[in-house]
């Protein structure tokens, strides 16, 4: 398996992109999947053997972690990964080190609490084992990220992205391309931090037409749409804000679907807005 195009940031993304909308079973029959999976257990495998685990213990945190809708908009999803694995591995070593759940390790980080043993099992003097002479990881420093990227989701952005998405299907869009289109452009405005940027970034992007299954005229429609028309005599127009901005905002769908414009252009640009026109019907 040589470079996979899941191997970098960017095609990780696309595969669980597709994979959360694939429908259910996709991760049980999409050889993709498999792959991914096999990878992973590679790439964490040395980690896992570290804390006395197995690669398999790795592969299911991964698995559990590339399934959060935080991971597929994260700028760097095998960052997160990376991260969450690490933390969880430390958890379940600690947890089987103090015969409690993993739940329960994770409300002890921190302490002075040390592996269970039996008074047999030691003959060595006290300082060499008793916790009072030992420097313990302060397990508090580690942040876990699926308490800050999941519990604790900036709820608003999310919301307008939900709010978004609904505005599609009710235009022709299918529920699965609406959020499958959404979240990608979503992932690429986080990492490049400004709709100008995130805009001139997706306009030559030739996966952002492939997911949607639209022509190209198609897919600036739809970010002139989402992101807003980037011309700077429209910049602070509501043209110019785009939906995604505009629902942050407060802005609700009863007012953009007052907004006329928007709505035929969202409208048209829908797959099946388009196909139909190219078939004639």
């Amino acid at each position: 398996m040589n470079n996979p195009i899941y191997a970098t940031a960017e095609g990780l993304r696309l595969l669980l992109l597709d994979l959360a909308y694939a429908g259910p079973g996709a991760w049980e029959t999409d050889p993709d999947a498999a792959e991914l999976m096999a990878y992973a257990m590679d790439k964490y495998g040395a980690l896992a053997h570290k804390y006395g685990l197995e690669p398999t213990d790795a592969a299911t945190c991964a698995f559990e972690i590339m399934n959060a809708r935080a991971t597929r908009l994260a700028e760097d999803p095998w960052a997160v990964i990376t991260h969450a694995v690490h933390l969880s591995l430390v958890y379940e070593s600690r947890a089987r080190g103090m015969l409690c759940s993993t739940q329960q390790a994770r409300q002890s980080s921190g302490s002075n609490y040390h592996d269970a043993e039996r008074f047999s099992e030691r003959d060595d003097d006290l300082a060499r084992y008793h916790p009072a002479f030992q420097i313990e990881d302060d397990l508090s420093a580690i942040d876990d990220p699926r308490q800050e990227s999941i519990e604790d989701e900036p709820t608003n952005a999310y919301f307008a992205l939900d709010q978004a998405i609904q505005f599609f299907v009710e235009l022709g869009w299918s529920r699965r391309t609406a959020r499958l289109g959404l979240e990608y452009i979503a992932a690429r405005l986080i990492r490049t931090g400004t709709r100008l940027s995130a805009f001139e970034s997706l306009r030559r992007d030739g996966n952002g037409p492939a997911l949607l299954d639209v022509d190209h005229k198609a897919w600036l429609a739809v970010l002139r749409g989402v992101l807003g028309n980037q011309h700077r005599d429209r910049s602070h127009t509501s043209e110019g804000r785009g939906i995604l901005l505009r629902l942050m905002s407060g802005e609700g769908l009863d007012e953009l679907f007052e907004d006329g414009a928007l709505a035929r252009l969202i409208e048209r640009a829908a797959p099946e807005y388009t196909s139909a026109s190219t078939s004639g019907v």
